[in-house]
């Protein structure tokens, strides 16, 4: 006897999510969304996917485990094996952008998270690559913002004044280490007049917290989680970037933007301005169109699963996901915003 046919991961998620509305909304509502829910699963049953090609392995290249990229991959991978009939999902932790897209072109992931700067001297091939690489986007998904950490009871109040001192530019081959270069050559400096070290962003918060480093660069999203646990047990501050955002403009291109941190985005933390870096999703060129097409759709479908673990993802947008130039957007993301457009 031939096996009966199982629900698709899709039809069992939106049965689930009809069944709490259901209960949510008890009377009449119950029997207009039940029947409803009841039919979708059947057309799931009975109709196979859209997208064949969009089943296979996902590889989501993210970042350390302390970060943004880290909790937005591992929510993403989730929905996807959720979602996507035949996705088998995976996050990678790593360094951060530059691995990514070293990573991604090697063949190493599926998608990666970068910041968009990393992602604009990748297909332009200036440093730290060496020449052009074939990249495409997803979409622009949220904005970094640069911090500089230092004790509250720094007297450093400005980069300058981080000469001699013991500093992390974040992880070797991190989006971190990119802009805290840029940021120490718009401030006059380099490398050279500070004592520099390459620690990830759990490494920087455990060595200031030990009294071990004076200051670490790090950009991420807004909350960081290894900040806010290193705010929670030690008084920082961090030191304001803003000016360096029109230098860092002109010299590298649109990528940068002065913005403010909110109030009580980390505790006993004041507002200051700083810079802001939009970050996207990547992919090649021949990852399959369906794969792309049906991973894009889950991240604006699904924006409020999403949010529930990542607070930054309720700020995904359509209308500004589609501007990621100077790196095309793939083709199975365009058949998505085509298709929402119309």
């Amino acid at each position: 006897m031939p096996e009966p046919p199982r629900a698709a991961p899709g039809a069992r998620r939106l049965l689930r999510r009809t069944l709490r509305g259901v209960r949510l909304h008890p009377g009449r509502t119950a029997f207009l969304l039940l029947p409803l829910a009841l039919l979708a699963l059947a057309v799931r049953l009975l109709v196979p996917p859209s997208s064949p090609e969009a089943g296979g392995a996902l590889v989501i290249a993210t970042g350390g485990v302390k970060g943004v990229y880290f909790e937005y991959g591992r929510a993403v991978a989730a929905l996807a094996e959720s979602e996507l009939d035949g996705v088998s999902a995976r996050v990678e932790p790593t360094t951060g952008s530059v691995e990514n897209i070293r990573g991604l072109v090697a063949g190493r992931f599926t998608v990666a998270f970068s910041a968009s700067d990393v992602a604009a001297d990748a297909v332009r091939g200036r440093p730290p690559f060496t020449a052009p690489l074939p990249l495409q986007a997803l979409g622009r998904i949220y904005d970094d913002y640069v911090h500089l950490v230092v004790p509250a009871s720094s007297p450093a109040q400005s980069v300058r004044d981080l000469v001699g001192q013991r500093v992390s530019l974040g992880s070797p081959g991190s989006g971190t280490e990119v802009i805290a270069d840029r940021v120490l050559a718009a401030a006059g400096l380099s490398r050279d007049d500070v004592r520099e070290r390459h620690l990830s962003l759990s490494d920087s918060a455990d060595a200031l917290r030990a009294g071990r480093l004076d200051a670490f660069f790090w950009s991420g999203g807004l909350p960081s989680g290894g900040v806010t646990e290193l705010a929670a047990s030690l008084p920082i501050r961090l030191l304001p970037l803003g000016d360096a955002a029109e230098q860092l403009r002109e010299r590298y291109g649109a990528s940068y933007r002065t913005a403010r941190t909110p109030a009580a985005t980390y505790r006993g933390v004041e507002p200051v301005e700083t810079i802001a870096i939009a970050n996207y999703l990547l992919t090649r060129p021949d990852a399959p169109a369906g794969l792309v097409e049906g991973l894009t759709r889950l991240l604006f479908d699904l924006r409020d699963d999403l949010a529930r673990d990542v607070p930054l993802a309720a700020r995904l947008d359509r209308g500004a996901a589609i501007f990621t130039e100077p790196v095309p957007l793939h083709a199975g993301a365009e058949r998505y915003y085509r298709r929402v457009k119309a």
